[in-house]
C-alpha cells in the first residue's frame, strides 16, 4: 500500500492532519464488523489498528511540525479506536467506558505491548 501527501499551499498543517484523521476514521469504520466481531482476538484487532489505520492517519506526519493541538487531537483518535477494540467496563452492574489511564495500561500488558 502507498501513502502519499497532496502537497496545498493553502492549507495548512492543521487542517492536512485533520484530514488524515478523517481517512483513519473512514479506514476505522470500514473495517468496523472486524473491530466488533467477538470471534477475533484484541491482539488482532490491534495489528490491524497499528499496522493499517494509525499508518493512514501518518501518511504525512513526517512533513509535519506537530504542536499540541495536533497531538491532543491524535490521541483523541487513537483513544477512541482502542475504546472500541477493548470496550467498556462494567462496575457494579454499570457499563462505562474505559478511562485514559486504564488504557495505557492495558496497551502496556506483555500481551499487548508486543504487537508495537
Amino acid at each position: 500500500m502507498y501513502t502519499y501527501a497532496i502537497i496545498n499551499v493553502n492549507s495548512s498543517i492543521e487542517e492536512e492532519a485533520k484530514e488524515c484523521i478523517a481517512l483513519g476514521l473512514k479506514a476505522y469504520y470500514a473495517n468496523l464488523n472486524f473491530f466488533k466481531s467477538g470471534l477475533i482476538t484484541k491482539s488482532s484487532k490491534l495489528k490491524l489498528y497499528r499496522t493499517v489505520i494509525r499508518k493512514i492517519v501518518t501518511c504525512a506526519s513526517a512533513t509535519w511540525v506537530l504542536k499540541e493541538n495536533i497531538i491532543q487531537k491524535l490521541l483523541v483518535f487513537g483513544r477512541k479506536i482502542l475504546r472500541g477494540i477493548f470496550g467498556p467496563t462494567k462496575e457494579n452492574q454499570i457499563w462505562r467506558i474505559k478511562n485514559n489511564e486504564e488504557l495505557d495500561k492495558l496497551k502496556k500488558t506483555r500481551k499487548y505491548s508486543q504487537l508495537h
